[in-house]
This record gives structure tokens, C-alpha cells and sequence, in this order.
């Protein structure tokens, strides 16, 4: 059993008024048994750095030490702080007295009046002693306990390994107060957790490969409170026109990459008065990192960039719905504030086709580039199986053609290879150049990445983070049908250990209706935005459904159509259906409705055998 996270936490508050000679340089002399009234050789600088590194070190990755006691500089402490901070506290000032050193030696001992100094100084700080089990709990705050054990037994574990004497006990140490009840849980305790609430170390390297755990926005967009928790796998964000989908993904790729990539979020101006907040956690998908709360500087008209983030994600990709991308890359990352590496990137439309100096050749350059170098032969190969799996139905898969020039350009153009020929890609369809240019931007941002991994000597990424928006963008029904499943299967194509995590927006029925068979709760949410009773923005993750056809979903609580049909048709059928409703209904108006319904509704509908029956039996022959 191990110690809950809570009683750590509460721990760390316990501990908040003791100085931290208690917790420091008192433990180190009582484990070596420091004589008293007399004196030893004791490397003490050496050994107490030495004991930091064992309780006080909860970023193995850093150099600097975390205590939780009394503090006028900062918890984090300098790797340097056993000879300079503690030192001093040991050579001057009050508690050096409790202590026999010779200057400018390697002698130290207990002053025979050791306690007394020492219960004086906690006096002073109006202590009534240190709280044994919090301390305890700081430092055993990985150990495994048997679940008999009770607090009383960890103070003594405490008193034992230290070798406290029972006069020191009685005198130094106080009972420890506000013990809950439940102290231990079966999941092994781990300082990832504890920077949720000390903050990162000040030379912390951040994760990398991390997804978007939380995003919550107060005040800012249509939405008063949103809280979006993003599932592991596959999000879909559906609603209405005007209520937020798009705002959503701009604010996931802040949170994500700390750059816009068009305007800012802007909070409500007449609430100005109302903090407005963004509120993200980026977290590896095993681990949790923390939340990071940035409120907007009216003053500055601005979102202030998060500091000392404890995680970064993994490769972004985020395809806009006016046909630009968006590219974050880790290895691109710099650490240092003002660094000369781009992570983000933002491409027109027209960038990604053509190029963009420094940062990207484009599709058209890039494409042929890849087709006939030799040792490209690998991206093209992975261009091309990624096609495939993205190609639409019932159409010859999308296979890349000969390069051909084209009056009006300088450069030869890639082409596609159709049934009926082969087609230019700067003339084929608003859909097909879509999605190809989708796939282009994955195996780009993917070969660039490996590229400058290698480059940075670091290792390439194993998460990958996909943000769509309106999915079904100039896609065929038919093609609606698989883009999303497919899309699903990309990574492993780009690299087999690739983990994805894909966040989407849509307005189509058959893009929900595609995943029914894919659709996992475990890893996959789908969230709805809808107006409110009160006329308010709502948004809520709600249950996947599987209705099995599109009309179906076209009528569920998600598109909220009361009939899947055209507008007329259904304005028809609700005044039948009113008519039919009534004991004595009017024949003008059976006869009138029964033209309207000629006109409104085919032959072979399920609605005619009730309405020809309701009017014969009315007297009203059709």
C-alpha cells in the first residue's frame, strides 16, 4: 500500500511553517549520530547534498532539490544549497549555537544544550513542535506500507531511523493533526503528480509527446463556461452553425503550441469586468501534468504565453477549414526563450501548394521532388500509401502519374492517374485536392520531423495530434463514409510505433454514421454544442449512439431535424399529422392536404397507406 496524494499535499501545507533546518541539516546529523559535547570529523556540505538527493529530489531530470518547509526565496532550492543556504544557517544565526564547530574545520558535534536551542527556535515560530507523521509522510512519500500500518507507526519508523531520542521526542516533537482517516491507496505514489502543485523546477526540460487533456474557457467565445476533457483517441465536435466548433479547435491549438494561428481568442468586451481564462493540460497519455490556468491581460490586450510548461505534445498537425495548415514540431522546439528554431508553423492555402521560403517547398515542388529522387523513394512510397488508404470509394485509388507541364507554369506539375486519365493537380476538385493536400502536410510534417530529430539528436516522436475542422469539407457522401475511419489508420502508416490522438469538427450525419463500427468508449467521445432553453450556448460530451442510417442521426438529439426530409415535406406531413389527430376533421381540408402531399412526398413513401385509409374513411376518395 502507499501513501494518497492527498495526504502528500496536505503534507506539504503541514510542513509550510517549520524551518527547514528540522527537515534538513537535523535529520542528517541525528542519521550519522553526531556525538554530543564533543565533536567529529563530518563531511556535513557532502552529505546533506547527498540526503537531498534521496527525499528532496522529486524531478529526477533536475538539479535542483524541492522542500516543502519555511521559505523567503522560493521552494525550488539551488543544487548548490547544502554548502551556501544551509551552511550559513549552520554558522550563524541561532540554531548555530545547538552545534560544536570549530571554524574553518570539518569538526561538528552536539552542543550539550542542543534541545533547548532547538525547542527555543520552534517556540519562536510558535511551534509546538514539528508534526512527526507529516514529516514522515515527505519523506516515506514512496515507500510501501503494509495496510495494517497506522499513523502512530510512522512516526516511529521516523523516530527510529534517525535515531530520535525519546527526550527529543518529547521536547522537539509535536502530535500531528488533521490525519484523514484514509491514508493509503493501492496505486504507487509518483511525483509527477506533486507539480500540479509546486511547479516545475526551474531547469526542468519539459515531456514531450504529450496530448490535450483538458481545455476550459471562461468568458471567452459564445460560451460562458466550457470544460472540453478530449478523449485519448478520437473526438468529434458537432452543433450548429455560429456556436463554437471552429472556436474550439483555434483555442486546442493555442493551448497546444502557444501561437494563434489566425486572431486571438477575444473575451466577451462586455463583461470585461468578468476574468477571462483559458485553462489547458498537456499531459503524456499515461501521466497527468497539471492544469495551466493564463487569464487574458486586458491591459495589454493580450493572452500571456504559459510558463514552465511541464509537458509539450507531440507532432500537431491542424487542417483549417479555409484550406490552411497549421504544423507544430517538437524537434523544432527551442528551450531557450528567444531560440532561433520555429516549432509552429502557419500555411496559406496558397503556401502549402506553391511553398513558403525557409519553412516549407510546397506540395507541387515537394511531390515531384519525392518521385523521382532516389532517396526520397521512401517518403514517396509512404505519400503514396497514405493515398491509398484516404482514396474515395468507388473511384481508381488516388495514384500519383508522371509530372507533366502545363502552360501557364514554370515547373512541372504532379498528376493523378483517373480511369479516363491522367489529371494535373492544380485542376482536380475542390475534394480530391483536399484531401491529398491533407496527406501531403501528414508525410511532410512527419519527414521534416524525423529530419530535424536527427539534426537535434533526438529521438522522433511517438505521438501525433490531428486537428480537423469540418472533416466533410467538398467530400462526395460516399467519401464522407471513409474519410474518417481511414484517417484513423494514417499513423500507423506514417510510422507503426505512431500513437494519434485526433480532434474533429463536423456537421455530417455520415461522418458519425462512418465510425459506428470504429466508435470505442474507452477512447473516442463525441461532445455536442446546442442552444440552451435559455438561449445560451451549451456544450457537453453525450453518449455515441449507434442508429445504424443516416436518417436516423439526421433525427437524433445531435442534428435535431424532427424529420429527415425537406423542409416542405415535413411542414406537410405536421399539418397531417394534426388532421389526423382530430375526431371531425375538415374535408376541404383533407382534399387540400391530400394535393399538397402528391407534390411533397414520392409515391412509395410510409406515410401514404395511414392518410389514404384516414380520408376514404372520411369520405374523401384519392
Amino acid at each position: 500500500m502507499y501513501l494518497r496524494f492527498e495526504v502528500i499535499r496536505q503534507a506539504i501545507r503541514e510542513l509550510q511553517s517549520l524551518h527547514p533546518f528540522f527537515g534538513l541539516t537535523y535529520l542528517v546529523c541525528k542519521k550519522a549520530r553526531l556525538p554530543v559535547g564533543d565533536t567529529v570529523s563530518f563531511a556535513i556540505n557532502h552529505i546533506e547534498e547527498e540526503f537531498l538527493k534521496k527525499y528532496f529530489r522529486p524531478d529526477p531530470t533536475s538539479r535542483y532539490f524541492f522542500q516543502p518547509f519555511r521559505t523567503s526565496s522560493g521552494r525550488w532550492l539551488s543544487p548548490k544549497y547544502a554548502s551556501s543556504g544551509s551552511q550559513k544557517t549552520r554558522t550563524s544565526g541561532r540554531l548555530s549555537k545547538a552545534f560544536i564547530h570549530p571554524r574553518n574545520t570539518a569538526f561538528w558535534g552536539w552542543a550539550p544544550d542542543y534541545i533547548q536551542v532547538l525547542k527555543a527556535e520552534l517556540m519562536l515560530d510558535n511551534l509546538a513542535g514539528v508534526p512527526a507523521f507529516w514529516l514522515a509522510a515527505w519523506l516515506y512519500r514512496h515507500s510501501d506500507f503494509p495496510s495494517s500500518l497506522v499513523p502512530s507507526e510512522l512516526e516511529k519508523r521516523l523516530f527510529s531511523d534517525f535515531h530520535i531520542s525519546p527526550e527529543e521526542r518529547k521536547k522537539l516533537f509535536a502530535d500531528s493533526e488533521g490525519i484523514p482517516s484514509e491514508i493509503f491507496t493501492d496505486e504507487p505514489y509518483s511525483d509527477r503528480s506533486l507539480f500540479e502543485i509546486v511547479g516545475a523546477a526551474p531547469d526542468h526540460s519539459p515531456e514531450e509527446g504529450g496530448i490535450l487533456r483538458l481545455l476550459e474557457m471562461r468568458n471567452v467565445g459564445p460560451v460562458r463556461h466550457l470544460q472540453f476533457n478530449p478523449a485519448e483517441r478520437l473526438s468529434v465536435i458537432t452543433g450548429d452553425n455560429g456556436l463554437g466548433k471552429t472556436f474550439i479547435l483555434e483555442c486546442a491549438w493555442w493551448s497546444l503550441t502557444d501561437n494563434w494561428a489566425d486572431r486571438p481568442a477575444y473575451p466577451n468586451p462586455q463583461k470585461s469586468k468578468i476574468p477571462a481564462s483559458i485553462t489547458f493540460e498537456i499531459a503524456a497519455p499515461k501521466t497527468r501534468s497539471g492544469p495551466n490556468k493564463i487569464q487574458y491581460d486586458w491591459q495589454n490586450q493580450e493572452w500571456p504565453a504559459p510558463k514552465n510548461r511541464p509537458t509539450l505534445p507531440g507532432l500537431v498537425v491542424y487542417a483549417r477549414v479555409d484550406g490552411s495548415f497549421a504544423v507544430w514540431d517538437p524537434a523544432r522546439h527551442s528551450p531557450k526563450p528567444h531560440g532561433q528554431r520555429t516549432a509552429a508553423m502557419v500555411f496559406s492555402r496558397d503556401q502549402v501548394l506553391r511553398g513558403f521560403e525557409g519553412q516549407i517547398e510546397g506540395l507541387l515542388r515537394d511531390w515531384v521532388r519525392w518521385q523521382n529522387s532516389k532517396d526520397q523513394h521512401q517518403t514517396f512510397e509512404t505519400f503514396c500509401a497514405v493515398l491509398r488508404k484516404l482514396s474515395p470509394p468507388d473511384m481508381s485509388p488516388l495514384t500519383p502519374g508522371s509530372p507533366v507541364r502545363i502552360p501557364g507554369e514554370s515547373r512541372e506539375i504532379p498528376t493523378l492517374q483517373h480511369s479516363y486519365g491522367l489529371v494535373p493537380f492544380i485542376n482536380e476538385s475542390a475534394g480530391v485536392r483536399r484531401i491529398v493536400t491533407l496527406a501531403y502536410l501528414l508525410v511532410w510534417s512527419w519527414a521534416e520531423h524525423q529530419v530535424y530529430s536527427e539534426l537535434t539528436k533526438r529521438a522522433p516522436q511517438r505521438q501525433l495530434v490531428i486537428l480537423i475542422d469540418e472533416v466533410e469539407a467538398h467530400l462526395h457522401p460516399k467519401w464522407q463514409r471513409v474519410a474518417l475511419p481511414a484517417l484513423l489508420d494514417v499513423a500507423t502508416i506514417l510510422s507503426k510505433d505512431l500513437q494519434h490522438q485526433a480532434i474533429v469538427a463536423t456537421h455530417s450525419p455520415l461522418i458519425l454514421a462512418s465510425i459506428e463500427t470504429r466508435f470505442s468508449p474507452d477512447v473516442d467521445k463525441l461532445f455536442h454544442l446546442h442552444l440552451s432553453s435559455e438561449g445560451q450556448v451549451a456544450f457537453a460530451e453525450t453518449p455515441f449512439i449507434r442508429y445504424g442510417s443516416v436518417d436516423k442521426w439526421l433525427t437524433s438529439d445531435i442534428f435535431e431535424l424532427p424529420q429527415a426530409r425537406s423542409r416542405e415535406s415535413e411542414r406537410v406531413l405536421e399539418e397531417a399529422e394534426e388532421l389526423l389527430s382530430q375526431k371531425t376533421p375538415d374535408l376541404k381540408a383533407i382534399r387540400r392536404l391530400s394535393e399538397q402531399l402528391k407534390e411533397a412526398l414520392p409515391e412509395d413513401d410510409q406515410f401514404w397507406p395511414r392518410w389514404v385509409f384516414f380520408a376514404e374513411m372520411n369520405g374523401v376518395k384519392l
